[in-house]
Parts: structure tokens; C-alpha cells; sequence
């Protein structure tokens, strides 16, 4: 049990920990490593989430792209393109790869997304993803806020364990 000062910064606490694990007897849970993976970004589904979700789905499943193509405006998705590309079609349903999913950037700039093609019932299952989960849920909820009642955050390529749920969809 160790009491924790509030002005501790995480680095120190990750150092203090460490040190502290590796010179007493204290169990192997505790000790902090630096390959261990980074928290899930508030309000990524989890994979069990995501599994169930795209298997009730099935072919009603819409998965919407918010990364931007432009590296100037988000150079951070410059790392998740590498690892996963854009819809090969913006038509859902007609592209050869990534079938279901559109490519509807969020901007931070002004703070929204273009809406999903007419047609899309308000109902329609719907996962939203980014490169790890951010502007995904930002589209969420701009979906949301404008009637769009069955939508999950995916996370993104970042979120390997479920990107590997529905990154192919």
C-alpha cells in the first residue's frame, strides 16, 4: 500500500514504483513495465464489444473513417495509414477493400464531419474509429447529436485487439 502525494507526476510514479518493486518482495502484478500497453482512449468499445456488435450487424454494419487524408491537417494519421489504409470506395458496400466502411474525416477545426450518404437509417449499426480512438468518438457523437442511435467507438489501428474485429469490414 503506498500513499501517493498529488503533486507526484506519472514518470516519478512509474520510476518510484519500479524501484521500489525491484528491491522488495512485493508481487510481480505490481511491478510496472514499459511495454505494457497504453490505456484505451475514453469510450473505445472492447473487443468483446466489438465482436458481438459486428455479428449482429452483419451486412447492416457501416464503419466510418475519420482519420483525414491530408498529412498536413493530421500528421498523426500518418502512422495509422501505414498500418491501414482508407476504404478502397466511398460507397458502402462497393469497395473491393474495407467494403463497409466510408471515409468521413473529423475536423478539429471546426469541430465536425460530413453526415452519412442519405439512405443510412438512424438505426444502422455503426462503428467510428480514428488511429486510436479520439476523433472516433468525437464522430460518434457528432453522429449521435445529429439521430444516429447504434454506434460504437472502434479505436483505430492503434487498438490492434479490436481493429482485428472489424479493421477488414
Amino acid at each position: 500500500f503506498f500513499v501517493i502525494p498529488s503533486c507526484f507526476h506519472v514518470s516519478k510514479l512509474k520510476l518510484f514504483l519500479t524501484t521500489t518493486t525491484q528491491h522488495s518482495r512485493a508481487p510481480s502484478s505490481l511491478q510496472m513495465s514499459s511495454s505494457a500497453p497504453e490505456p484505451r482512449k475514453a469510450g473505445v468499445s472492447t473487443p468483446e464489444e466489438l465482436a458481438a456488435f459486428v455479428s449482429s450487424a452483419g451486412d447492416n454494419l457501416v464503419v466510418v473513417d475519420a482519420r483525414h487524408p491530408d498529412p498536413e491537417v493530421e500528421p498523426g494519421d500518418v502512422k495509422s495509414l501505414a498500418v491501414a489504409g482508407f476504404p478502397s470506395s466511398n460507397v458502402i458496400g462497393e469497395g473491393e477493400y474495407r467494403p463497409r466502411a466510408v471515409n468521413l474525416p473529423w475536423s478539429r477545426e471546426s469541430g465536425g464531419m460530413d453526415l452519412l450518404p442519405e439512405g443510412i437509417a438512424k438505426d444502422t449499426p455503426i462503428i467510428t474509429h480514428c488511429g486510436g480512438g479520439g476523433r472516433g468518438q468525437m464522430a460518434k457523437d457528432f453522429l449521435e447529436s445529429n439521430g444516429f442511435t447504434n454506434v460504437l467507438n472502434g479505436g483505430g489501428p492503434k487498438e490492434t485487439d479490436c481493429w482485428a474485429v472489424f479493421g477488414e469490414k
